[in-house]
């Protein structure tokens, strides 16, 4: 996945741009994530996940936010060039600095809107966010912001989930296994609830590497799966390949 672009059955993924390519993570949680008619996506980098809800919730207006003003560039361009760009806005933005009242979905998606604008609370709210946490930082910058959580702190992204996420809503994020303690502890801080997870296995006798997580405002029943990407390698699990197969060529 070191190319400068990565194609799938709607769309094309260019990513000479960003820091962080096309990878298994952003594409299980956008096959993943549930959806609605105002959705969010956090350091949205390539555009991947914004373009993969569009595609999965034809009604869905999708805006995708990112800090880095290389990535939001690249975000852009990939939009345009996809089937859906009437229905994904993308934003140069610090999800900090947002509120529910300051962020909307315009007439063009390929235009720059630096100025606040108005918008309701997000039905779904997805991220693939930043996951090292104690780990020396790069010295790319840009690698900095996408990787390490100095950049978008986990009670920080929990705090913004609750500001913009509808009462009803769900937020929904893939994240290391060794990472879920601290976020989940932050979740619950910020008043939010799990209501979905599911550990995958990179091969069945593997232990989880990854979560894909999904929280609400309200108590819930908890949903709990446990999945496996490869049966083999390069043979895809029913699993995994149901759940990709209208993205994957």
């Amino acid at each position: 996945m070191s190319n400068d672009y990565f194609r799938f059955k709607q769309f094309t993924v260019r990513q000479s741009r960003v820091a962080m390519k096309v990878g298994t993570d952003g594409t299980l949680l956008g096959a993943w994530a549930r959806g609605g008619e105002h959705i969010l996506d956090i350091g949205t980098g390539t555009g991947l996940i914004a373009l993969m809800m569009a595609q999965r919730f034809p009604l869905a207006h999708v805006i995708g936010i990112d800090i880095d003003a290389d990535a939001s560039k690249q975000a852009r361009e990939n939009v345009a060039a996809s089937p859906f760009a009437s229905r994904i806005t993308i934003v140069e933005a610090d999800i900090r600095t947002i509120l529910p009242s300051s962020i909307t979905h315009p007439p063009s998606s390929i235009t720059h809107h630096p100025s606040p604008i108005t918008h309701h609370p997000f039905d779904a709210i997805v991220c693939n966010p930043p996951f090292f946490v104690d780990a020396l930082e790069s010295p790319d910058g840009q690698r900095t912001l996408a990787r390490h959580t100095s950049s978008l702190l986990y009670a920080d992204l929990m705090a913004a989930v609750t500001r913009l996420l509808a009462d009803d809503g769900e937020f929904s994020l893939v994240i290391p296994f060794d990472c879920r303690a601290r976020l989940e502890q932050e979740a619950t801080l910020a008043g939010l609830f799990k209501s979905r997870e599911c550990a995958v296995k990179t091969t069945p006798r593997k232990a989880p590497r990854r979560y894909l997580l999904a929280f609400r405002k309200h108590t819930c029943e908890l949903q709990r799966s446990e999945e496996v990407l490869e049966l083999s390698p390069g043979e895809r699990s029913t699993w995994y390949q149901a759940l990709t197969n209208d993205f994957y060529l």
